[in-house]
């Protein structure tokens, strides 16, 4: 035992010195692409366990912040999940998430999910009164997903959400409909399993209404808002179990993301889990430039025939503040 856990540590130890020659695989010609997106709240890591070990979470399946992963991963799971998250994000901006699977015996998994971006009312500014003129103005993004899964086989799912976005700001509103697909399959080689998502994909997405824009002339035109692309992004992951005993349990997870709106990434994440009740887990991002290592740990506990987990993510970005997120699950 000692020695395959000490092992374990090692190789993951020795990987992280040659993250920079690993980042040459991923080449920056997709860099150029940031900040051409629109709704990019939908890129944040959703669920502590999962940002913990660096959002390497498309090939697992804990509880419900899975439907944010992989639609597929639903499928997999035992028994029914209420999942609740909450993020401090930089900048007094906060994140809610709250996510719901049920099972029904013979037809799939369903399930629902949504989240909300937000952060206090600000005050507006001009040029003549820069330190506000006392008006405010409200920022907020949403979404809400319905999910179906459903295992094909004992050793593959598959899984598709439908969800509606929408933006607000100072009275703008932008809204869309998005499609997340998912698929799931255990190899057979121990615990192996290998997952695959396409999550955010649909139309460009831009204001409702239309503004006044400046002519060369000097006069004004009505014009359209320009649209922007949704931030779809295709993930391919995989997991493993490297050791499991009723002390001890080791997981580690792989998975590499494909943004249309940035350069292609890499993500690594370890979970080391004590008496099936403890749990700590770290990651490393590769090709970031502003976040690299996360770190958190949860703990689980049995009451009755039901389940409550509590996660905690620890995540620290190099030019903003740190960030700080809570998980709260039940499994009945």
């Amino acid at each position: 035992m000692k020695t395959k856990v000490i092992s374990i540590f090692i190789v993951f130890l020795i990987t992280i010195p040659f993250t920079s020659f690993a980042q040459n695989l991923f080449p920056l010609l997709g860099g150029q692409r940031a900040g051409t997106a629109a709704a990019t709240f939908l890129k944040i890591d959703v669920g502590a366990e999962a940002a913990a070990m660096s959002g390497a979470a498309v090939a697992l399946a804990s509880d419900a912040t899975t439907l944010y992963w992989n639609p597929a991963a639903a499928a997999q799971l035992t028994g029914n999940f209420l999942t609740m998250s909450h993020i401090e994000w930089p900048v007094d901006i906060q994140y809610e998430y709250i996510g719901y699977i049920h099972h029904i015996p013979r037809i799939g998994t369903f399930g629902l999910s949504c989240g909300m971006l937000h952060m206090a009312d600000m005050e507006v500014t001009t040029v003549y009164h820069p330190t506000g003129t006392g008006e405010y103005f409200r920022y907020n993004d949403t979404f809400m997903a319905f999910t179906y899964a459903k295992k094909m086989t004992t050793r593959f799912s598959f899984g598709a959400s439908v969800k509606y976005v929408e933006e607000h700001l100072a009275g703008l509103k932008m809204g869309g409909w998005m499609l997340d697909l998912g698929t799931f399959y255990w190899t057979g080689f121990k615990s192996l399993r290998f997952a695959v998502s396409l999550v955010n994909f649909g139309p460009d997405l831009k204001p409702d209404g239309t503004y006044m824009k400046k002519t060369k002339e000097g006069g004004y035109s009505e014009s359209q808002y320009e649209a922007f692309s949704p931030p779809t992004t295709f993930r391919v992951g995989s997991a493993m179990d490297v050791y499991s005993s009723e002390q001890y349990s080791i997981t580690t997870s792989f998975q590499i993301n494909h943004p249309v709106d940035n350069a292609e990434n890499a993500v690594i994440g370890l979970d080391f889990g004590l008496l099936n009740h403890l749990h700590v887990r770290t990651g490393y991002r590769i090709n970031y430039d502003d976040e690299k290592f996360t770190f958190g740990a949860g703990f689980v506990t049995n009451i009755g025939q039901s389940k409550i987990v509590i996660d905690y993510a620890y995540k620290d970005f190099i030019n903003l503040t740190s960030t700080h997120q809570f998980t709260l699950g039940f499994q009945f």
